[in-house]
């Protein structure tokens, strides 16, 4: 709180530019280094997701007078919850916005994918009688739903403090056409949002092919910045030296998007897969190059096991809690 005051005080003072890039510099640096002073991983992955990365992405940008954190009039509490969370300032109502569902559908469906991954907890405990493979999948679904129930507790903690809203980050990515539709639009949109001003557009302005083809490697770009900080969050879960499975992970997509952007240049929509084949195909792919190169990340770094200990942890304390208040 004290680093992003600090901040907001430099972008009152001092002009956009270089300047406020330098004496912002050692805020964004203790940033990176903050997860590595944290012991508990859901800690480090929230911290090294909300601060490591977005927090310090949306500093660069409003360092350059651009990002949410410019927006006029912001003041200091406004400015230090944007900081920190994935906000969006108003409401856009546009055709091009996820729906919003009603508030006792929105319960529903949350409380449908806690129970789920409750289920997916469960199974866990039993990955010596799984296949490999069988375990691998698991973490995916495991990955999903908690990242969608953090970030919905979030939301509501903040929707209860303040009169903002959290941008939304996930827009039903089991429906995607194509890995354009999974990344752009469905899957972690705030990631998507700050990656593009800071790593997509200047890639694509500073380009040297045609603007019909310079969209291809400025998406390559992005996903090579989004493996880096990926292997960085591992890193700070697991303090382990990273095998660049992850990294892999996403230049593949990377080339794939490659691939699908010249692919739908060259026939010009004048073909599609029917809907139900494409979902099935992209789903079928993300999971496939998952259990290959992204969840075996989750048994190196031994996640699973660090989350098991912090859940008896949490359930010893809260079953000593009852008893002592009973008592």
């Amino acid at each position: 709180m004290v680093s992003l005051c600090y901040c907001f005080c430099v972008g009152k003072l001092v002009d956009k530019g270089v300047k406020r890039l330098i004496l912002m510099a050692p805020v964004m640096l203790l940033f990176f280094l903050a997860p590595l002073h944290l012991t508990t991983v859901h800690m480090i992955g929230t911290t090294g997701f909300f601060i490591s990365w977005l927090a310090n992405f949306k500093l660069y940008l409003f360092a350059f007078g651009n990002g949410p954190l410019s927006s006029p009039n912001l003041s200091l509490p406004i400015f230090l919850l944007v900081s920190c969370f994935p906000i969006k300032l108003q409401q856009l109502e546009n055709e091009s916005k996820p729906k919003r569902h009603s508030a006792r559908e929105g319960s529903l469906f949350y409380l449908v994918k806690a129970l789920l991954l409750l289920l997916v907890i469960q199974s866990l405990r039993y990955t010596h009688l799984l296949p490999n493979k069988a375990v691998l999948f698991l973490y995916g679904f495991q990955m999903y739903f908690s990242l969608d129930l953090i970030l919905a507790v979030t939301a509501s903690l903040v929707r209860a403090a303040s009169s903002l809203e959290l941008e939304p980050q996930f827009n039903e990515p089991y429906l995607a056409t194509s890995l354009q539709d999974f990344w752009g639009k469905r899957w972690n949109l705030m990631v998507s949002e700050i990656l593009r001003p800071t790593v997509y557009e200047p890639v694509l302005r500073l380009s040297v092919l045609p603007r019909k083809w310079a969209s291809a490697p400025a998406a390559l770009a992005t996903f090579v910045v989004s493996g880096i900080m990926h292997e960085l969050i591992f890193f700070y879960m697991g303090r382990l030296r990273p095998s660049w499975g992850l990294m892999s992970f996403f230049l593949l997509h990377g080339v794939c998007i490659m691939a699908e952007i010249a692919l739908k240049k060259a026939i010009r929509r004048r073909w599609s897969l029917p809907t139900p084949v494409a979902r099935t195909l992209t789903i079928l792919f993300v999971f496939a190059t998952g259990v290959m190169l992204f969840f075996p990340e989750f048994q190196r770094c031994k996640i699973d096991q660090k989350a098991f200990a912090e859940y008896a942890a949490v359930g010893t304390f809260l079953k000593k809690s009852v008893l002592g208040y009973s008592r």
